[in-house]
């Protein structure tokens, strides 16, 4: 597993291993952090490795006996990374990517998972309030608002020829702003929801400030509910794009409603318009991961920011 450090691929290789999986784990240490995993370090069937997967040779040795290859590793960040930075973030994911399709061929892997993301669909269809949720072939005609988006669409399209050309099972999932406990929630690689509640649980010391208006709308997915989802389509044999996400769509101000509600505090906020906000809405529709995997997100919102708040603040005191 590629990214075992981050946050999804922590969560992922814990509830692997308490399936009785063995996992072998990969991280550069760059973005992922040893606290997330430092509890598995001792697990049997847990091993860890730190490695630059841009390296080619790398992925070789790491793909060797391996029945699965889980992808998560990336150069990305929140909002305000992932519109700074192109060349970087093209570049170094490109060949990750690039090098463990290569190598799980060449080493006789058998199923190859690769994270994708929502931010590979057009911004022409995310620009007005209230967006209708995106279905998977809304991807085409191919247009997204970043140069991550570009990097995962083109990595799509790989897995697809990998496994036409080389008979690589290959697995994709587009995730849609998940959060949870184990987030980032600095400002440059945090997301949102992380985000804001540290600045809630950091108040008075830290203005609350919001980029943009707060009217920007996203939908968003606990963590536990995108595992589950990831299971289950690795076990399945649907090849293609599948959104995992949620449908509720919700504005960052009502978002920072329920974060200010849950926090106890009477907390003044403040716009800052000069900050990226990225698309003005986007939702998932799940009508096909329903039909593909009968799959259904399970945590409310509301659950899912208290939980996060509480971790949150067992860091942050």
């Amino acid at each position: 597993m590629t990214g075992v450090a981050g946050f999804i691929g922590s969560h992922l290789a814990r509830r692997l291993l308490n399936e009785g999986a063995e996992v072998v784990g990969v991280d550069n240490l760059l973005t992922g952090r040893m606290y997330r995993i430092r509890d598995l370090l001792g697990h049997k069937n847990f091993t860890f490795y730190k490695a630059d997967l841009t390296e080619y040779k790398n992925c070789q040795i790491l793909c060797q006996n391996q029945d699965q290859v889980w992808t998560l590793a990336a150069n990305m960040g929140g909002i305000g990374y992932i519109t700074k930075v192109g060349a970087d973030i093209m570049r170094d994911n490109l060949r990750i990517n690039i090098n463990m399709l290569e190598a799980s061929v060449t080493a006789a892997v058998k199923k190859f998972f690769f994270s994708s993301s929502a931010c590979v669909y057009p911004v022409e269809k995310q620009t007005l309030l209230g967006v209708v949720p995106l279905k998977e072939d809304d991807a085409y005609p191919a247009n997204p608002d970043s140069f991550y988006g570009w990097e995962k669409l083109t990595t799509e399209k790989m897995c697809k020829a990998y496994s036409e050309d080389y008979g690589l099972e290959t697995r994709i999932a587009r995730f849609h702003n998940c959060y949870g406990p184990m987030a980032d929630y600095g400002d440059e690689r945090g997301k949102v929801i992380a985000c804001l509640i540290r600045k809630a649980i950091h108040y008075p010391k830290e203005t609350f400030v919001v980029w943009g208006d707060g009217k920007q709308e996203r939908s968003f997915i606990y963590i536990d509910d995108l595992i589950d989802a990831l299971l289950r389509l690795m076990v399945n044999d649907y090849s293609e794009p599948l959104n995992i996400g949620t449908d509720r769509l919700i504005s960052i101000n009502d978002l920072v409603k329920m974060i200010i509600e849950i926090s106890g505090k009477n907390i003044p906020i403040k716009y800052d318009l000069s900050k990226p906000q990225g698309v003005r809405s986007r939702n998932a529709d799940l009508t096909l991961i329903k039909k593909v995997l009968g799959w259904t997100p399970k945590t409310s919102l509301e659950e899912g920011i208290r939980r996060t708040y509480e971790w949150l603040v067992s860091v942050l005191g």
